[in-house]
């Protein structure tokens, strides 16, 4: 493997000197980039472009040739191990994800398996040595999971949902059920990072994308205790280097010290939470990766320019922070002025690193 000529993003993450604030940001292969849109359009659609490894690397790419970020991100779905379960993945134009069998009866649960990462879900580990290879050092690559109380919303509810009638519904009526489910995700989430990671990811970030709509007993039950089972879980030094975990809850800023005390080593923010206040939170226990709202995209670039200002001075001086945004980018943000997010942050930031 190619020696890494860029490593900022894992030392802010391990919260060691940097000379400027690294830059990445959630969804940066995507609709937005009209390259992306070409690239999927060759595929067919999206479900095919996620399970083509020469196809995937080229758009996992897309965003470092343009915008020279500090990481890339494997380019796959967080749903990838519910389909490897026999759940039937599909979407639909205009709907989203939707699953052909969702788990709804304890029959449905028993007759989960934890995938083969290398065998049922080759394609990602392909990609991911692919990519490795093809950025030549350039910049970190950053492997992924959802979480899994989050895959376990999807796989109840059988898609997307706004209201968690099936999914909450268990969690109330049956415990037992969704904590046996969560049980089998969570062995899952683990054998699939660590794969990711001997196939050569270099960081691993957990996307718990619905934990903020749970009430906070249900939170720490159904949610927190499996990430943590995934942070024991996961192997955290590969290639000489430690390999760092990064949890994401949206809505999570209630949870940030729970959530720095599972023994992750970053914590990903939503725009909700003001990341100065969070860092006085967590103190030096992780780093912080955020959290400008997404929408900000939609402004100009000097409106753009004065909130990276902003969000840069409320984190204050030091080493810790990875720029990113609050979730993942819109389609239809121009890329222009994500280039302006980028070269604000380079220029702006080693104030703060002196």
């Amino acid at each position: 493997m190619s020696e890494l000529k860029n490593d900022l993003f894992l030392r802010a993450l391990e919260r060691k000197p940097v000379e400027r604030t690294p830059v990445w940001i959630m969804r940066q292969a995507g609709r937005y980039l009209p390259e992306y849109r070409e690239t999927r359009a060759r595929a067919g659609n999206f479900l095919d472009l996620c399970q083509n490894p020469e196809l995937a690397c080229e758009v996992t790419l897309q965003p470092i040739d343009r915008y020279h970020l500090d990481a890339a991100i494997l380019f796959s779905d967080i749903l990838t191990i519910p389909d490897a379960m026999g759940l039937g993945l599909y979407f639909t134009e205009g709907e989203g994800p939707k699953f052909e069998n969702p788990v709804r009866t304890a029959a449905d649960v028993k007759r989960l398996g934890v995938p083969d990462p290398e065998q049922d879900l080759g394609y990602v580990m392909n990609a991911v040595r692919l990519i490795r290879q093809e950025l030549h050092g350039r910049v970190p690559l950053i492997g992924f999971s959802g979480s899994p109380w989050t895959l376990a919303t999807y796989m109840v509810e059988g898609g997307g949902t706004k209201v968690f009638a099936h999914a909450k519904g268990m969690m109330f009526d049956r415990p037992d059920l969704m904590h046996e489910l969560l049980d089998v995700i969570a062995r899952a989430v683990i054998a699939y990072l660590n794969a990711q990671v001997e196939a050569g990811a270099q960081a691993l970030m957990v996307f718990d994308t619905w934990g903020g709509m749970l009430s906070d007993r249900a939170y720490r039950e159904f949610s927190l205790q499996y990430m943590q089972r995934v942070v024991e879980g996961v192997i955290r030094e590969h290639e000489g280097r430690k390999v760092p975990v990064i949890l994401f809850t949206k809505g999570g800023g209630l949870w940030l010290r729970d959530m720095a005390a599972t023994g992750c080593d970053a914590l990903g923010l939503d725009w909700t939470m003001n990341i100065g206040e969070a860092r006085r939170q967590v103190g030096d226990k992780v780093a912080l990766q955020g959290n400008m709202d997404p929408c900000v995209l939609y402004a100009s670039p000097e409106r753009i320019r004065q909130e990276v200002a902003t969000i840069l001075e409320e984190y204050g001086h030091g080493s810790g922070h990875v720029f990113n945004l609050g979730h993942g980018i819109h389609p239809g943000i121009d890329p222009e002025h994500t280039a302006a997010l980028v070269q604000a942050v380079r220029e702006l930031s080693p104030a703060y690193h002196t």
